[in-house]
């Protein structure tokens, strides 16, 4: 995985180490259900899913630079919501944040970390994005970096006991990232 900079951020692999940050706000119930999973019960669950971020190669840890501290996770990952796109080169942003750092820009500055990525290096045609439909904090951030709204759908959440949500898909393609994004 390539590192990402931004101004105040790290994008990067995740680490062993970086449990007890994963932690702190994994086990926290305004994180987990608003990303579609329950809170961690403890630190070996939290390792464990680092395990399958390792693996996976698809989600990156959020360090805040200045504390030199992981705030949140972030992926791009290999999903195409509408059937009738399958066609084009794309991925699917998906965020989750440390609740002591909600209300900084640190998850827009994320996303368009990930944006540019995706653009710019991975010459990707559209970048997805969704939210469950009471996750209002998601949908301002999709919003603030310029997704458009396009679809919503019915899901089961089976890591949720089943759960049944509206998830609000919205993407932006690579031709109006570029006018928004002048090089």
């Amino acid at each position: 995985m390539q590192r990402i900079f931004t101004k105040r951020l790290l994008l990067r692999e995740w680490q062993e180490t970086d449990y007890k940050d994963l932690y702190e706000y994994a086990k926290s119930d305004l994180v987990g259900p608003n990303a579609g999973w329950k809170p961690h019960k403890d630190e070996k669950e939290s390792k464990d899913i680092i395990q399958m971020f390792i693996a996976s190669k698809d989600t990156y840890a959020i360090e805040l630079i200045s504390e030199n501290k992981v705030i949140g996770g972030i992926g791009l990952h290999d999903r195409k919501p509408d059937e009738l796109l399958s066609h084009l080169s794309q991925k699917e942003i998906g965020y989750v944040l440390n609740p002591n750092y909600w209300g900084n820009g640190f998850v827009p500055e994320a996303v368009n970390g990930l944006l540019k990525y995706g653009f710019e290096e991975l010459n990707l045609d559209i970048i997805w994005c969704g939210h469950y439909d009471f996750n209002l904090n998601s949908k301002r951030v999709n919003e603030k970096c310029g997704f458009q709204y396009k679809f919503n759908k019915k899901l089961i959440l089976e890591r949720l006991d089943g759960k049944e949500v509206t998830c609000l898909y919205y993407c932006i393609n690579k031709t109006d990232y570029e006018v928004a994004s002048p090089i």
